[in-house]
């Protein structure tokens, strides 16, 4: 993987600057498709059958989503403002129980096989690990993990390419994570994204993209979750070189992602439409800035993090990066914020913690 000015390239495949755009099907969590658990074996005959069904329509990549319980979620009764299917404990402890490394592996081969690019978001620094045992060639990290210091940490030093996404986050945060990444890596492909579910078109504010262009000097991608496909032809007008959009096999599943999904066919057509260079029936590109809104608001005190012990930490212990976890939901925790990670690194324990106890500045020397 290699970069050159504007241009990465990610298993022969190049992204940026007058290259083709490069388009993500995001099968997420897709392959859970039923209230009900089912086997684990049922989950990776789903999650090939979405692989082949994205390669067969015409995209450049497939993106998974990666949950290790251990240090990414406490147990509190919390529910997503975007999925009332499950409160984020129980849904988390089954996604992490589903998909084994071995999970992860198969599925990377299977892509492979095929000829797609295989990857898939972390939501915490071990379910990074997990993913560094599969050897992703890529990162994908969640707007609800930007502020995660301890994963960014962890992933820029792999010194692959890491795309992040920009959603739920006001610019003073957005700034924070990208000077964090910066100082360690150089491949980075900022995404612009409005965390609603579905989003309007009008709520695009696709203007944002050229904004990012310019705010970071770096390229530009815009993940979906508005329905069809014009909010990403216009992005695309806008320089975008990355497009990731949820995809299905039906929006009737049961799931968190699958009612903001495109179906095999609607897919088909975008990248079709991509390819002949096709326009965006919006007029309205908003305006050119970072925006949060309230709409957006309302997932920060769910999926921000704070920072706690990762084991049993006797006073006098000098903090090191193996004793430190960033968990949801900062709203519970009272920890010091995830971003604060490099802040209490050396730092010496004035008080005997337990594994979870939140990290606080009374805590610490």
């Amino acid at each position: 993987m290699e970069l050159s000015g504007k241009m990465i390239e990610v298993n022969s495949k190049k992204i940026g600057k007058n290259q083709p755009v490069f388009v993500v099907a995001e099968i997420g969590k897709n392959f859970i498709q039923t209230e009900e658990s089912r086997p684990t074996e049922e989950y990776l005959a789903n999650a090939k059958e979405l692989i082949k069904a994205a390669k067969e329509v015409g995209a450049d990549a497939v993106k998974f989503q990666t949950h290790n319980l251990d240090d990414e979620q406490l147990n509190f009764d919390i529910t997503s403002p975007h999925f009332s299917g499950s409160d984020r404990y129980s849904w988390i402890k089954r996604n992490t129980e589903a998909t084994p490394v071995e999970f992860w592996q198969e599925l990377k081969r299977y892509a492979e096989d095929l000829g797609i690019i295989f990857f898939s978001t972390p939501m915490s620094k071990g379910a990074a690990e997990i993913l560094e045992q599969v050897d992703v060639p890529l990162w994908k990290v969640s707007s609800g993990d930007i502020l995660d210091f301890v994963m960014l940490d962890y992933i820029a030093q792999t010194n692959k390419l890491i795309i992040i996404s920009s959603g739920m986050s006001s610019l003073e945060e957005l700034d924070k994570s990208v000077d964090f990444l910066k100082k360690k890596i150089d491949r980075i492909i900022l995404m612009h994204c409005v965390s609603k579910y579905p989003c309007p078109p009008e709520d695009l504010n696709l203007k944002t993209i050229e904004f990012l262009k310019k705010r970071y000097d770096l390229p530009v991608g815009f993940s979906d979750h508005s329905l069809g496909q014009q909010g990403a032809l216009a992005a695309i007008e806008l320089g975008a070189v990355v497009i990731e959009k949820h995809f299905s096999f039906s929006r009737d599943l049961w799931g968190a992602d699958h009612k903001v999904s495109m179906t095999p066919a609607e897919f088909k057509q975008m990248v079709e439409d991509i390819k002949a260079g096709k326009k965006s029936e919006i007029k309205n590109y908003g305006q050119e800035s970072k925006i949060l809104s309230s709409d957006e608001e309302i997932f920060r005190p769910v999926f921000r993090k704070s920072l706690v012990a990762a084991r049993d930490l006797k006073s006098g212990l000098v903090l090191t990066k193996k004793d430190i976890f960033a968990m949801r939901p900062q709203q519970y925790i009272n920890g010091l914020p995830s971003e604060e990670y490099e802040n209490v690194l050396n730092k010496k324990i004035i008080k005997d913690l337990k594994q979870y106890d939140p990290i606080t500045l009374d805590t610490i020397n």
